[in-house]
């Protein structure tokens, strides 16, 4: 009998950040493997150019990652809409690139059954990430250091028989400036989609997942794959779903053991 897997019509994820320490590759890589989908949009800072060049931390994990995409683009005749983020700016020179069912964009117009939405990663609202890239990499680097003590601190509330707490997802939600920061870019960028005469707007980039109307804007954030764990998927009666991974897991359950790396197939030569 066929394995159980969420059918869709689309998957969105961003913020995946492969190459650094708190990636959660084998989440994502077990949620790709649990889905089929015509349609797969990487929205920005799949891979962390930045960390990369730093020092980076490179696992099997994230080579599978890779290769589940390229296996979902050959053997599943899934198109692959890939958005240029922030941290994989190295692509910009770049852009746009095409072959066959992939194509690497700044960003892209996704028909869906019930109207346009525009795809984008977001960073072009983040005045810091625009204009001053020397503060963008510190805070950058300021975000690491806060993950490495969240890391600390929850390992002493799993001792603890607690559950995971986030830090930097407290900071965001009380701290007024972080509040002020999200909200104006929600704004900004629902009414860019409603100039591009959009019914809404899907993006990544600040790592808080949404699912709402601004206005007469549906907005779309897909979160991140280092804390939020979550993405979106359009349903075939046109229907869109924020889904989280503890509820995804609980539909459908990681094995004990992951597949090898090696179980995966290769990408056919051309």
């Amino acid at each position: 009998m066929e394995k159980k897997r969420l059918r869709v019509r689309t998957v969105i994820i961003s913020d995946v950040h492969l190459g650094t320490t708190d990636c959660k590759a084998r989440e994502v890589n077990h949620f790709l493997r649990n889905v089929r989908c015509e349609k797969l949009i990487l929205n920005g800072d799949i891979i962390d150019g930045w960390q990369l060049r730093r020092s980076g931390h490179w696992t099997k994990a994230h080579t599978r990652f890779i290769r589940l995409v390229l296996k979902m683009l050959e053997k599943r005749d899934t198109r692959i809409i890939y958005v240029r983020g922030n941290h994989d700016d190295v692509l910009a020179a770049f852009l746009p690139l095409e072959f066959e069912h992939l194509c690497v964009v700044e960003e892209h117009i996704h028909e869906g059954l019930r109207g346009r939405y525009l795809v984008l990663h977001g960073d072009v609202f983040d005045t810091v990430t625009k204009n001053f890239a020397f503060l963008s990499h510190f805070g950058d680097w300021g975000y690491q250091v806060l993950l490495k003590i969240n890391r600390a601190y929850n390992v002493w509330r799993a001792w603890r028989g607690k559950e995971y707490w986030s830090l930097s997802k407290a900071i965001k939600a009380r701290v007024k400036s972080a509040v002020s920061h999200v909200s104006k870019f929600e704004d900004h960028i629902a009414q860019l989609a409603h100039d591009r005469q959009c019914v809404g707007v899907m993006c990544g980039h600040i790592h808080t997942p949404a699912d709402k109307m601004i206005g007469n804007i549906h907005y779309l954030n897909s979160g991140d794959w280092i804390e939020s764990l979550t993405a979106i998927v359009e349903h075939y009666d046109g229907r869109f779903e924020l889904v989280d991974y503890p509820s995804f897991l609980r539909e459908y359950p990681m094995p004990a053991e992951e597949p090898a790396l090696e179980s995966i197939p290769e990408p056919a030569e051309v």
